[in-house]
């Protein structure tokens, strides 16, 4: 163990979490506090900047506690966020409205609007549909439907934003952030204004912060107020953190090209590296210089995964919920040990996993998830396998996605919830026919990222690449089965056709279900 110390601080979607780590990487001791989530209207969701503080402030102050490190050992911090999560700042940098955080889809309508804008910078979106999640589309809302908020925000950023400045008082962005969610590039001058002031959001980039910084780069100093509150040590190295699941990437060590993360929870992420950029249709990316400089950031994702599997446990497995209370145990212990009795393919049902629409290949709003090929002879532990295998029926869309582009996936490194499950990371392995390293950092893979960065800030390592390559361990790999992976391909030949001939009907049935409900 070493003598010196680091603060990761994971910002996530219902809690902040804060972690002390060791320099070689090893968690002393972590904490997390809960705070709000609110809806005040369908496809909405905002979070109060204040109550992260609170929270923020109890993780940090209690995981250093409980790891009973001297307070003076720690010499430096980093943060991951979720994004894109948009925040509106007035001239004393107080927020103005609540943010709106990065699942808020409320502004479907200017993201229409802007794909068909036929702007250069929509290269990130392959050209074809623009996400409601990213920041132009939040901002162009805000501009038409709250002008007052609109001109009252002197600046406009990100949670990470709003951190890094909170403990040093500096308005800088990250490179992550602004290049994965704002159409910055580098190579082309940073924010494109042609772009913003063709779509009606011209005087949005002078609010955005203009100091630009990699990843670990050192923000400014820990404020001395700030760090009363935080019950750290006044002047540390604040480092430039970012996006959450591309800083789990990091701490992952998913920097080669080639390899690929698999950030595993209520969605799923795909995240790689590239040697060259490449732009195309079903891929968002490359990003310049996104993760470490020089290299190029290929991404796409899934919306709804583990949050379906959950969400059939909890309205039609009572079964298996009341068996697994009288033996002690969970329901998805007892669905496992049925499902995998099934062969590949679960006897013909195939499974959608457009719960909430699809992020890629088709950049989806308005897909809904559906099931086929049922039989009186299905059950449910059918159901169960389908959908875990519909799952992995639309990462291998997302994969061949990015072949279609010449990126080769070789190896996929996982982290999250669903790695506890061997059966699970099995299919996705045998249906891809890759293998899937697991590592030390689990589900905590965002904040170790977090930590690799703090260390870079502090100078403990020169650069990320450095820090990875001693901080984050391998436990084992999965190895896919070549016989099953040739049982799956007709299957997911299936899952990939079924979306084209049913776009039009779920088009239409959800625009008749929203209107219904205005």
């Amino acid at each position: 163990m070493t003598d010196s110390y680091i603060v990761g601080i994971d910002g996530g979607t219902e809690s902040a979490r804060a972690a002390v780590f060791s320099t070689d990487g090893r968690m002393v001791a972590s904490h997390a506090v809960q705070y709000p989530l609110r809806h005040p209207h369908p496809g909405w969701a905002e979070q109060r900047p204040d109550e992260w503080w609170q929270a923020i402030t109890g993780a940090i102050r209690t995981a250093v506690e409980k790891s009973g490190v001297a307070k003076d050992s720690i010499i430096g911090l980093c943060g991951d966020f979720t994004s894109c999560t948009v925040v509106l700042l007035d001239e004393q940098f107080q927020p103005v409205r609540p943010a709106i955080i990065w699942m808020d889809v409320r502004a479907s309508e200017q993201a229409r609007r802007i794909a068909a804008s036929g702007f250069h910078a929509l290269k990130y979106n392959g050209f074809g549909n623009v996400s409601a999640e990213w920041m132009p589309c939040k901002a162009l809302w805000v501009k038409e439907n709250e002008p007052e908020h609109w001109a009252k925000a002197k600046y406009v950023g990100e949670y990470n934003d709003w951190f890094v400045q909170k403990l040093t008082g500096e308005w800088v962005g990250s490179i992550l952030t602004v290049s994965v969610r704002w159409y910055y590039d580098r190579d082309e001058g940073g924010f494109p204004r042609d772009f913003y002031e063709g779509i009606g959001l011209g005087d949005a980039v002078d609010k955005f912060p203009q100091r630009i910084l990699n990843l670990g780069d050192v923000v400014g100093p820990l404020r001395a107020d700030i760090a009363a509150e935080l019950g750290l040590p006044a002047g540390i190295p604040v480092a430039q953190g970012g996006t959450d699941a591309m800083i789990a990437q990091l701490g992952l060590d998913v920097l080669a090209p080639g390899k690929v993360a698999f950030i595993l929870g209520s969605s799923h992420l795909v995240l790689g590296q590239s040697a060259i950029k490449f732009h195309g249709r079903g891929v968002f990316g490359t990003y310049t210089d996104a993760l470490i400089p020089g290299v190029h950031l290929v991404e796409g994702g899934q919306i709804s995964t583990g949050s379906v599997v959950r969400w059939f446990r909890d309205n039609f497995a009572s079964e298996y919920k009341r068996r697994a209370e009288e033996k002690g145990t969970d329901a998805y212990t007892l669905l496992t040990e049925d499902a995998m009795k099934l062969k590949p393919g679960s006897d013909g049902l195939i499974v959608l996993d457009f719960w909430q629409g699809n992020r890629t290949p088709y950049v989806d709003p308005e897909a809904r998830g559906m099931m086929w090929g049922f039989t009186l002879a299905h059950t449910a532990a059918h159901v169960y396998r389908a959908l875990i295998e519909g799952i992995a029926y639309g990462t291998e869309n997302i994969f061949r996605s990015f072949r279609q582009q010449g990126y080769a996936v070789q190896e996929v490194v996982a982290s999250g919830g669903p790695t506890k499950s061997a059966f699970w990371m099995q299919i996705h392995a045998d249906v891809s026919n890759v293998p899937i390293t697991l590592t030390e950092a689990g589900d905590s893979a965002a904040l170790l990222g977090c930590a690799a960065l703090a260390c870079v800030g502090a100078g403990v390592y020169p650069d990320p690449q450095a820090a990875t390559s001693v901080m984050v361990r391998k436990t084992r790999t999965i190895e896919p089965n070549l016989e099953r992976h040739q049982q799956y391909q007709f299957f997911v030949d299936q899952y990939v056709a079924t979306y084209p001939q049913m776009a039009d009907l779920m088009h239409s049935m959800t625009r008749h279900v929203a209107a219904g409900r205005s």
